[in-house]
């Protein structure tokens, strides 16, 4: 009998989805999602996935671009709402800060975004590191680490930002997320904050065109919401985008579809090691989009 239930425990173990060997990875997302057509995609492709517990949805700022609405942050705030609605999703959601970081003094811009990201990592047991998936200016991430540096070695941040001259070894600050709040960006290079980070010149491999996205996503719930923000966008009539945030979404996810390397960054950029994403395969990552979200099913 003894052996009949030691059979039975066994089956049962390798038969479970998830393992306790196999716990889900624990995320928090941090985005200016109204900002361009791509956040939205990439948040749609984590929140469908099986594999990731989502602790919550921060709304970032892009308040210093030029086409920014009067209130950035809190239109990514509504649209992260519109999103978890037409997905039917149960996720908290969070305002982030409302502009970049102060010039000086007390930089930090106190949110409940920020707040999220202290708290989520003082919760950890010892060891343990805070999955924060950044798609966007790095200002709630930097002010959380700001208000509470003890969390520094608690976070490990993915992000698409910057570029980087893998040749020559010289990182750039000409792209968008940098622009956004250019301290933050420096703020966590000089601490002690992993960093894993997707250069804009390595992400713009993500390219998808219009007419076949139209084809595979039109008539479906989610496919037809993503297809809207495209064609109502700023700039709708593209034919063809890319989808930044897509590929360090999938890196995370899939790292065996990217090539990652240790850089160390020059002394007036901390001067410490930083994971940079060499290379992507796009290809596989825009199949493995169009598969889940063809096929995904509102719970």
């Amino acid at each position: 009998m003894k052996h009949v239930i030691f059979l039975l425990s066994a089956f049962f173990f390798l038969t479970t989805p998830f393992s306790w060997s196999q716990e889900k990875k624990k995320v928090l997302l941090d985005a200016d999602t109204a900002n361009e057509v791509d956040d939205l995609f990439a948040l749609s492709r984590i929140l469908m996935e099986p594999t990731v517990e989502i602790l919550a949805l921060n709304a970032a700022q892009w308040q210093t671009s030029h086409w920014a609405s009067p209130n950035a942050m809190e239109d990514s705030y509504r649209l992260n709402q519109m999103l978890l609605g037409v997905m039917n999703l149960d996720v908290k959601t969070n305002r982030g800060g409302m502009a970049r970081m102060y010039d000086w003094g007390n930089r930090a811009r106190y949110s409940a975004a920020a707040e999220e990201i202290i708290a989520q990592a003082e919760a950890l047991e010892e060891g343990e590191k805070l999955n924060v998936l950044a798609l966007g200016a790095l200002t709630n991430v930097a002010s959380a680490v700001f208000i509470e540096p003890n969390i520094e070695s608690k976070l490990r941040v993915y992000w698409l930002g910057s570029s980087y001259d893998f040749e020559n070894e010289v990182l750039g600050r000409n792209d968008f997320n940098c622009a956004m709040d250019q301290y933050a960006f420096t703020h966590l290079l000089f601490s002690e904050v992993e960093m894993h980070i997707i250069p804009v010149n390595v992400a713009s491999k993500m390219t998808f065109d219009y007419d076949e996205t139209r084809a595979k996503l039109a008539n479906r719930p989610l496919g037809d919401f993503l297809l809207k923000i495209w064609d109502d966008h700023i700039d709708g009539g593209r034919l063809s985008r890319t989808i930044w945030d897509l590929s360090i979404i999938d890196a995370f996810l899939y790292p065996e579809w990217a090539t990652e390397v240790t850089i160390t960054t020059s002394k007036d950029n901390g001067n410490r090691n930083v994971f940079y994403y060499k290379d992507i395969d796009a290809d596989k990552m825009l199949t493995d989009f169009f598969e889940k979200v063809t096929t995904y099913q509102r719970p």
